[in-house]
C-alpha cells in the first residue's frame, strides 16, 4: 500500500511538471490602438491557427499563442479603417507591437 501510495505522488508529480512547462513555450502579442474607441477586435493568424480577442480601452493581449510568425489584423468600427501588421515573431516573452493607429477610410 505505501509503495502504491508513493507511485501515485510520483506519477502526479510528473504529470503537474508536464502542465507546468506547456506554457513555458507560449507567448504573446499585445499593444495600443488609438482612438480607443473605434477598435472592436485584434485577430492574430498564423498558417495554422486563427485567435481573436477584444480590444478594451484601447489595449488588447492575444495570449497563450505558440511559437512562430503571425499577422495581426486590428478590426475597427466605421468611419475607421481595418489595420493590419505582418511577419510578428512570437517565442515565449510577450511582443509588444506598440501604438497602432487608425484612419478614417
Amino acid at each position: 500500500m505505501k509503495n502504491l501510495r508513493l507511485s501515485l505522488a510520483a506519477l502526479s508529480v510528473s504529470a503537474l511538471s508536464l502542465f507546468a512547462f506547456k506554457y513555458a513555450d507560449e507567448g504573446s502579442i499585445k499593444g495600443t490602438v488609438t482612438p480607443a474607441d473605434a477598435a472592436v477586435k485584434a485577430w492574430v493568424i498564423s498558417s495554422t491557427d486563427t485567435v481573436q480577442t477584444n480590444i478594451t480601452h484601447g489595449a488588447f493581449e492575444v495570449k497563450n499563442l505558440k511559437a512562430g510568425t503571425y499577422n495581426l489584423v486590428i478590426e475597427a468600427k466605421a468611419p475607421y479603417k481595418s489595420v493590419g501588421k505582418e511577419g510578428i515573431t512570437v517565442a515565449d516573452t510577450p511582443v509588444n507591437v506598440g501604438e497602432i493607429k487608425l484612419t478614417k477610410q
